[in-house]
């Protein structure tokens, strides 16, 4: 049999194009981290906006912004639409994600609806990061009514963020070593926070 290699080369290069404009497609739709997310004043200059929201966020809930952002970068490093990871069925099949956790601020699907309901936040989206500024707020200042923990406890406002209220009060952040190192980092990172904040003065 007889190929026309000229026919095919015509048309393998009609199609670059085509996967070229998708491929820039996809890199333009990608949420990506600010370029130095552990420099809260850099971050903010890059998305000008974010400061306003996120000030706005602990005005209405009394949580100091290092606070907040620490939690933020230590859930999603600040990419809009984070999700965990897939897990593999048999090592080479993608399969379920572990939790429904989603957006800037890892919220999942019940709590997301809880605060929905309960913040008056109808239409608020995940990947959205005014709304996701505001739900860490508001989750911060349900901890500190329901569990006593001080709005600027960065490190115990973390662990009942990511146990949940009555992990929390269960105590079942101590049989994970890995969630503890992570609520230091969290309270680590929402000091420095407070310094970069405190240098730049964005107020």
């Amino acid at each position: 049999m007889i190929i026309n290699l000229s026919i095919l080369f015509s048309r393998s290069m009609m199609k670059k194009p085509l996967i070229l404009f998708f491929l820039f497609f996809i890199i333009a739709c990608t949420a990506l981290s600010p370029k130095n997310s552990d420099d809260l004043c850099a971050t903010f200059r890059e998305n000008e906006e974010w400061y306003d929201d996120a000030k706005q966020s602990s005005d209405k809930w009394g949580v100091p912004i290092s606070v907040q952002m620490a939690i933020m970068h230590q859930e999603s490093h600040f990419v809009a639409d984070a999700q965990p990871p897939r897990t593999w069925l048999l090592g080479i099949i993608p399969w379920f994600r572990p939790s429904s956790a989603y957006g800037y601020a890892q919220a999942q699907d019940g709590t997301w609806d809880d605060y929905l309901d309960k913040a008056g936040s109808w239409g608020a989206d995940r990947d959205d990061f005014a709304d996701a500024a505001d739900f860490i707020g508001w989750y911060s200042n349900l901890s500190n009514s329901k569990l006593g923990i001080a709005k600027g406890d960065a490190k115990n406002l973390y662990l009942a963020y990511h146990e949940g209220h009555g992990g929390y009060q269960h105590k079942s952040y101590l049989k994970k070593a890995w969630l503890k190192r992570a609520a230091d980092k969290v309270a680590y990172r929402a000091r420095l926070f407070q310094r970069q904040l405190s240098a730049c003065k964005m107020n």
